[in-house]
Parts: C-alpha cells; sequence; structure tokens
C-alpha cells in the first residue's frame, strides 16, 4: 500500500530551510526535529542555495549575500567616520577641560 504524501506549506519549508543556514545543524538533525523526512529538507536546501539564497558549495556568493556584503562594506565606512567625529569631540572636550581646571 502507498504511502500517503504530506504538504507542507511555502512558511513552513522556507523556515526549515533557513533553521538550517542560520543555526549550521545538519540537515537530519532538523529534519528530525521537525518530522520531516531527510531527503525533502535537503532538496528543499539545495534548491534554495541555488536560488542564491546561501552561499553556494562552490564558495560563490550568491545574490543574497552580495546584496549584504554591499550594505556591511557601507556601514562600516560610516561607522568609521563617526567614530572619527567622536573622538574628535572627545579630544576638544579634553582639552577644554584641562584648561577649565587649570
Amino acid at each position: 500500500m502507498a504511502e500517503k504524501r504530506r504538504s507542507y506549506d511555502a512558511e513552513f519549508r522556507e523556515g526549515a530551510v533557513r533553521i538550517v543556514i542560520e543555526t549550521g545543524k545538519t540537515i537530519a538533525q532538523v529534519a528530525e526535529e521537525l518530522g520531516v523526512k531527510e531527503t525533502t529538507l535537503g532538496s528543499w536546501v539545495a534548491r534554495a542555495r541555488r536560488a542564491g539564497g546561501d552561499a553556494g558549495g562552490d564558495g560563490t556568493l550568491g545574490e543574497l549575500e552580495r546584496e549584504e556584503l554591499a550594505r556591511l562594506r557601507r556601514e562600516s565606512v560610516e561607522n568609521r567616520r563617526r567614530i572619527k567625529e567622536v573622538e574628535m569631540e572627545r579630544d576638544v572636550f579634553k582639552r577644554a577641560m584641562a584648561l577649565w581646571v587649570k
């Protein structure tokens, strides 16, 4: 007798894939925790990686990673600028405090 196929909604599939990718747990561990067959979850993860949702196994970056990397680089430049500005303000206050104490 054939086994009845379960269907999973897109939200469940996306959540399961995110657990695998973000937590670093193995597909087998997550599949067992969620009650999904390992091969099913493996195909979801592979499909997401091919779609650019995660770095491919060959070391290349997917579209989402490139966008996030560009955003983080912009933030880093902005943060360095802010740090320099705050350091200059701190130095001015130090000098002012020294003059005020004298």
